[in-house]
């Protein structure tokens, strides 16, 4: 069983289709070459733990479900039968591992509140000038905005939005079908347009 796997901090795009390097590591993993599976942590790693970080409220917590997920990927390796791109079986393991945080600790719960609200259309502020507030603050409302969404709504528009996965991806990622991860998708984009509308008006003051 492997106790520690390398996590690097080098961020490397990983596109959703296996390249032939990446199915042969795929498939000497699943012999039991642990130096293959730790090379395909090394592609994997970074992002995931970028994802991660942005569904958590701690950075410790983000470290140690990025890793239980590779843990759980090593030893659940010989289960992988390349449906979908390793890349998206690790998101949805690491996922899984945030869910059953959120359910012990009560946040996945508060998340119906978001489905059972209609939440209203914010005011359109695309077009608002930078000029008028600090990039760094604009970063800093972004970020509070995404994290005060409810889990189930934050993940798409992290997978989604910030990185950039189809809806296709991001679906089969959550387990769930297009639509809903539409619906949740747009809900949380509004409720996001609805903080930053906030924001912007409080700083015109």
């Amino acid at each position: 069983m492997v106790e520690a796997l390398p996590l690097p901090v080098t961020v490397k795009h990983v596109s959703g289709a296996i390249d032939p390097e990446e199915s042969d590591l795929i498939v000497r993993s699943k012999q039991g070459d642990r130096a293959a599976f730790e090379a395909l942590v090394v592609r994997h790693a970074d992002r995931l733990g970028l994802v991660v970080g942005r569904l958590v409220d701690h950075r410790e917590e983000a470290q140690e479900i990025t890793q239980e997920a590779f843990l759980r990927a090593w030893r659940g390796i010989g289960n992988f039968r390349g449906d979908s791109s390793f890349f998206t079986w690790i998101y949805r393991i690491a996922i899984n591992e945030t869910r059953r945080r959120g359910e012990k600790r009560g946040r996945w719960k508060q998340d119906l509140s978001l489905d059972e609200e209609a939440v209203p259309e914010a005011i359109d502020w695309s077009e608002a000038p930078e000029s008028r507030f600090e990039q760094k603050d604009l970063r800093r409302a972004l970020d509070e905005a995404i994290a005060a969404l409810p889990l189930s709504h934050r993940i798409p528009l992290v997978l989604r939005d910030v990185q950039g996965l189809s809806t296709a991806e991001a679906a089969d990622v959550m387990g769930i079908g297009e639509s809903a991860l539409k619906n949740r998708l747009h809900r949380a984009r509004q409720a996001v347009r609805l903080s930053l509308e906030g924001h912007f008006a409080e700083a015109e003051r």
